[in-house]
């Protein structure tokens, strides 16, 4: 194989070995402007843009033991693949796509499951990390809440007690 086709098989690996997330977009019809736009965006998430050679990304991908793939090869191909978090890419694509209709995702794969593009969509609506620590932590502290809530209201029933008590004697002497 010649050098310049065993550097780019090696560029695509280094891109997408090790990473949490993979998907595949078709880019058809985009101008560069756009794809650099979504290149920027996507670098700030810890995720890089790549666009490939269906063959090429085909044959990386059957080195890493990825499964068949082949239904997601048609058509021109970019992968974007990443360790941060997924939700907000599947967020970012789906935003992209409204403002450019010819944007398509193919698929890919999450971990180590091969999705489609309607399971990319499916992530697109999952809250995001930080939405899903925050709503962890009212749920773990709302019982707290409520039972400091009725120990106060306890010990504030006491009190009024202790004053009444407190009261009834002062008149009483």
């Amino acid at each position: 194989m010649r050098q310049e086709k065993t550097a780019i098989l090696r560029e695509i690996r280094e891109a997408v070995e090790g990473k949490s997330y993979a998907f595949l977009m078709n880019f058809k019809g985009l101008r560069v402007d756009q794809i650099n736009t979504l290149r920027i965006q996507l670098a700030h998430m810890k995720t890089r843009l790549l666009v490939v050679k269906n063959t090429f990304f085909k044959r990386v991908a059957e080195e890493l033991g990825w499964g068949d793939i082949s239904k997601f090869m048609d058509g021109p191909s970019a992968v974007i693949a990443g360790t941060g978090d997924v939700s907000q890419v599947a967020k970012l694509l789906k935003s992209f796509k409204k403002e450019n209709e010819l944007l398509t995702v193919k698929g890919g794969r999450l971990g180590d499951k091969l999705i489609s593009a309607s399971d990319i969509e499916a992530i697109a609506n999952i809250p995001s990390i930080e939405i899903m620590r925050a709503r962890l932590v009212g749920t773990i502290a709302a019982p707290m809440s409520q039972l400091v809530g009725v120990m106060h209201q306890k010990v504030c029933s006491l009190l009024y007690v202790l004053k009444a008590v407190e009261e009834k004697k002062a008149k009483g002497q």
